[in-house]
């Protein structure tokens, strides 16, 4: 789970916070980050998800802390894989990314059955999010 950084290093992922606006903390955003040059980078497969949030935060926030893995299925992944200060394992990950997915497809299957067409549209939604799959897992 690693990337090339612009410097020629290699790159690696870790939780990260981001500040937006000067009032919201948004702690556990996976970052690519180089060791050797410090340059980070939000990784593509959760930038869809942070910049959701971000549109409904608005222009002015109030003062916050959030949570990243409540709004990005990925975030929520490698934060479960126990990425505290290690790489996560890809085994892990790949093994976490299979049970969200049969947990997802399982509650559709409920939703469908109780015919709430807006909750099938949400975890249809979310295992789409999750289709966007990490690099090298």
């Amino acid at each position: 789970m690693r990337k090339r950084c612009s410097c020629g290093s290699e790159m690696k992922i870790r939780l990260s916070t981001v500040i937006y606006s000067g009032r919201v903390e948004i702690d556990d955003v996976p970052i690519y980050s180089c060791p050797a040059c410090n340059r980070s980078e939000v990784i593509p497969e959760v930038k869809q998800d942070l910049t959701g949030l971000i549109g409904k935060l608005g222009d002015k926030p109030p003062k916050q802390s959030l949570s990243f893995s409540e709004w990005s299925e990925w975030a929520d992944l490698l934060l479960q894989a126990g990425m505290g200060g290690k790489e996560p394992d890809a085994r892990e990950i790949e093994r976490l990314v299979e049970e969200r997915v049969n947990d997802l497809l399982d509650l559709h299957l409920l939703a469908q059955s109780l015919n709430d067409a807006a909750w099938q549209e949400e975890l249809r939604a979310r295992l789409a999010r999750i289709a966007r799959r990490m690099p090298n897992t």
